[in-house]
């Protein structure tokens, strides 16, 4: 939050050239905090946040791309706001550096603009991405910061579903270290399976026990094509 906050101030105290503003790459599983970090941070600095799918930005349709990101940099200028960019790798992973056809040399052009674009914003610019392998190495290092989520560990997990589901509508006999032992889940999909056990329990009058987080988990498993669920649930 001090970069961002007091960036300018640094910039002339040392006579920093390149990026006027500062640029960052969140990366990691599916449901471990990176949207909610993004606006935790945006909070602490007073400032609205944009946030913009990106998947929805990028076209098929030649030039339309770079139009799109132009009309989100222009109305986010002067930097006023932070700007959060969801599903980064819906860009970055078509870049290629083995240029074969013309969509590739316009999937480049694409992200090079967009790089171009972050570097000439005088805010902070978040981007997110569940596949970090998908973005080149090359385009890491033009962020300021690349910050990796990891997926939470079993204390952790246990931890996660004491603060996600309160006392009042829970048994006093669920197994929180058990259930995080045994199911391997992030942050956001310990609260789907808080909510959506919820309701089940809501609609029979009941309260939520661990027989019914167990049977809510292994649906969820399901549901994404998982025969089992061991492993973690992405």
């Amino acid at each position: 939050t001090a970069a961002a906050s007091q960036r300018r101030a640094i910039r002339d105290a040392f006579k920093l050239r390149g990026a006027q503003g500062i640029s960052v790459l969140f990366s990691g599983h599916p449901g471990v905090g990176k949207t909610m970090s993004g606006t935790v941070l945006a909070r602490r600095l007073g400032l609205d946040i944009y946030e913009v799918d990106l998947s929805q930005v990028v076209s098929k349709w030649l030039g339309e791309t770079e139009k799109n990101l132009s009309d989100v940099f222009d109305a986010a200028e002067p930097g006023h706001v932070v700007l959060l960019f969801n599903e980064a790798d819906s860009l970055f992973g078509k870049r290629t550096s083995d240029v074969k056809s013309s969509n590739d040399r316009y999937a480049n052009l694409e992200t090079n603009y967009l790089l171009q674009r972050l570097e000439r914003f005088g805010g902070l610019a978040i981007l997110t991405t569940n596949l970090t392998s998908a973005i080149d190495q090359a385009f890491k290092r033009r962020f300021t910061y690349d910050v990796f989520f990891s997926f939470p560990s079993p204390d952790m997990r246990a931890e996660l579903w004491r603060r996600t589901l309160p006392e009042r509508a829970r048994t006093a006999t669920i197994d929180f270290d058990a259930l995080a032992e045994r199911y391997e889940l992030s942050g956001g999909f310990i609260k789907v399976a808080c909510e959506r056990a919820a309701y089940v329990a809501g609609a029979a009058r009941t309260e939520i026990d661990e027989t019914l987080l167990r049977q809510t988990i292994e649906r969820m498993y399901r549901e994404r094509g998982k025969l089992s669920s061991v492993g973690p649930l992405e």
